[in-house]
């Protein structure tokens, strides 16, 4: 382990809702009338975990929100978080929601979601929505894909480094070495091998309380990367 303290990952509702802040799209699928909607525009998460989302402005699902109950319509949306960096096997994770979907204002919807699956390594976790609604998302989320991109293309060399950091890991194989997700806690990286990878995560020592910290807490990581090779 990197770090003297463990500092455990995101919580699946923290990272839950991290994806719903960073995401820009979502598909929208009603079950009656039957449509699969992808929507793209801005939305927003309420502190009830509700979606409130831009009207596509479709005909079908316009006039179905007209005769629906006062509950609205039934319906699920679908999120996909797929790492900024192209490297095999980018989706991280995907979330599912299923409640109900009604209008909330002039070109306005709300979906007021009743269950939520999260899906991450092969493992899906039904969320309790309380939980989610009391979840944050990480201070990182916004600016993520642009951190990780700079990482990618411009410092190769401080993430061998950062990859030395963990113990008793064999790079002689390793053709490439990628940054594929980051958060206030620490940085994951992916060994990229001929025909396999492997995902590696590095603990900050102290967390990134913004965008503006994460420099900070890289160079740390780099300093005791620094301090062993001198040893």
């Amino acid at each position: 382990m990197v770090n003297p303290v463990a500092h455990p990952e995101l919580t699946p509702a923290e990272r839950a809702r991290t994806i719903l802040a960073a995401a820009d799209t979502l598909t929208l699928t009603t079950t009656d009338p039957r449509q699969r909607l992808d929507c793209v525009g801005l939305y927003a998460v309420d502190a009830a975990a509700r979606l409130v989302l831009l009207d596509p402005a479709d005909a079908r699902l316009t006039a179905a929100l007209a005769t629906a109950p006062h509950s609205g319509l039934a319906a699920y949306a679908e999120f996909t978080d797929v790492a900024p960096v192209v490297v095999r096997d980018r989706v991280r994770a995907r979330i599912a929601l299923s409640g109900r979907l009604a209008t909330a204002g002039p070109d306005t919807l709300v979906f007021r979601p009743a269950r939520v699956a999260f899906s991450e390594d092969d493992t899906v976790r039904v969320l309790d929505m309380t939980e989610l609604a009391a979840a944050a998302p990480d201070p990182l989320a916004g600016v993520e894909a642009e951190l990780l991109s700079h990482l990618d293309t411009g410092h190769a060399d401080l993430l061998v480094q950062l990859a030395e950091l963990v113990g008793e890991l064999d790079l002689s194989d390793v053709v490439d070495i990628r940054p594929v997700r980051l958060d206030r806690r620490g940085l994951v990286l992916r060994l990229e091998r001929e025909w396999t990878h492997d995902d590696v995560r590095i603990d900050f020592h102290t967390h990134a309380l913004g965008p503006h910290e994460v420099g900070h807490r890289i160079q740390e990581l780099l300093d005791v990367a620094a301090a062993r090779a001198h040893r």
